[in-house]
């Protein structure tokens, strides 16, 4: 048991290490060496939970799906709300949610795989509307796969604007702002007047995911 513990510490060292390298120099110009001595992990530690710098750069863009979820509503086009706060909020205050975008974002990764972020929210936000639409939440021209690829494309571009302009300092009003924009064009009126759009939202929504989160650590310690 302690060597499982011990083995799952490390890998998150590594991880973590790695997260900061590659926000810091971007994929191609990180180094295996880079993240060795930043993690003060053995070669062999390494290469134990990870097979190469292409494996590492997987693991940290799969990490940050990995780490919180958003609650369920009963409104879906609010859960959907929350899906973007949440992230903005996430990327203005965790690291490795940053490298993961960095590295989503770099177009100077040769040879990187960096669709999995941009498919995964897709699907979720794919399936997250078709649920609003078959509780009437949307109106009769929204096709849901067409409308998930605008708000992750849309909020793709949001923060990569935020991230150049001020270092994400402003992300949660443009998040904000840009769901005020889309949604009238989804979502029928009577759920829009029932939305909270506002720029606290992310923060909110990541106290109560992490409250859950922490009661389903501690349940499962106890059982």
């Amino acid at each position: 048991m302690a060597e499982q513990v011990r083995a799952i510490r490390t890998r998150q060292a590594i991880l973590t290490a790695a997260a900061k390298i590659f926000e810091e120099h971007g994929y191609q110009a990180a180094t295996i060496s880079q993240i060795l001595s930043e993690a003060g992990v053995t070669k062999g530690a390494l290469y134990f939970h990870f097979q190469s710098k292409d494996d590492l750069a997987q693991g940290v863009l799969a990490e940050q799906d990995q780490r919180i979820m958003v609650p369920e509503r009963a409104s879906k086009v609010q859960e959907i709300v929350d899906m973007v706060m949440l992230h903005a909020y996430r990327l203005q205050t965790d690291p490795m949610v940053r490298a993961g975008v960095r590295l989503t974002m770099d177009q100077l990764a040769q040879g990187l795989d960096r669709s999995g972020p941009f498919l995964r929210w897709a699907e979720v936000t794919t399936l997250t509307l078709r649920k609003a639409q078959e509780q009437g939440e949307l109106l009769p021209h929204v096709v849901p796969v067409e409308t998930a690829d605008v708000v992750v494309g849309t909020f793709a571009g949001v923060q990569s604007m935020s991230q150049a302009i001020c270092d994400y300092r402003d992300l949660a009003a443009r998040a904000s702002a840009l769901m005020r924009h889309l949604l009238p064009s989804i979502a029928v009126p009577s759920v829009l007047a029932s939305l909270d759009l506002t720029e606290a939202r992310g923060a909110a929504v990541y106290a109560e995911a992490r409250k859950a989160a922490d009661e389903l650590e501690l349940a499962a310690a106890v059982g």
